[in-house]
């Protein structure tokens, strides 16, 4: 696994973006913890994030590129367009999928429904250059802690990870989620 930091990333963007466009597996930095993520557009690049995260059940949320993107993909009405006002935030929105092709069905598995991140942080302009999801989970196999630094990274996901962007120890909690289908907030 190579470990990049940000100005390593920003020196070989483009082969980086390549690299994700392909089906790269990789952990990046968020404005809450690490994520664990691929192209979302990819169902062979998700299907093995889904073995190395050893979750097979429950669909993925994905970092977007953009609130445009949100709105040309989600259903969005009076109550979705107050939270997207919120939005670079560290929330995960909850929406109803209009486009099917939007992410992998891999990603959303038999839902209709997909989670949205949108955080505020620097990697944004990596997603945005991309002009599609990745998909983001936590660095842990499911029901395990998550990663917060290198030191507590799970040795399993380790071998498996293609590169990781290393910002520091990261102490904050999951992002909230908002599920705006079914009308909660719900505390990770």
């Amino acid at each position: 696994m190579e470990i990049l930091n940000r100005k390593e990333l920003e020196l070989r963007k483009e082969e980086i973006l390549d690299r994700i466009k392909k089906g790269a597996i990789f952990i990046h930095p968020t404005d809450t913890i690490y994520g664990m993520s691929c192209n979302a557009l990819n169902d062979k690049a998700v299907e093995k994030l889904r073995k190395v995260k050893e979750q097979f059940d429950r669909p993925f949320s994905v970092w977007v590129p953009s609130l445009k993107w949100i709105r040309e993909n989600c259903l969005v009405d009076k109550k979705v367009e107050e939270w997207l006002k919120k939005l670079p935030g560290p929330y995960t929105l909850i929406l109803k999928l209009k486009n099917k092709k939007a992410v992998s069905k891999q990603v959303v598995l038999n839902s209709e429904n997909l989670g949205v991140r949108l955080p505020e942080h620097w990697f944004g302009k990596i997603v945005e250059s991309l002009g599609f999801p990745i998909v983001t989970t936590s660095v842990n196999k499911a029901g395990d802690s998550f990663m917060t630094s290198l030191e507590n990274m799970d040795e399993n996901i380790k071998s498996k990870i293609d590169f990781l962007i290393y910002e520091r120890k990261k102490e904050a909690r999951p992002s909230k989620i908002i599920d705006l289908v079914e009308g909660k907030v719900k505390e990770r």
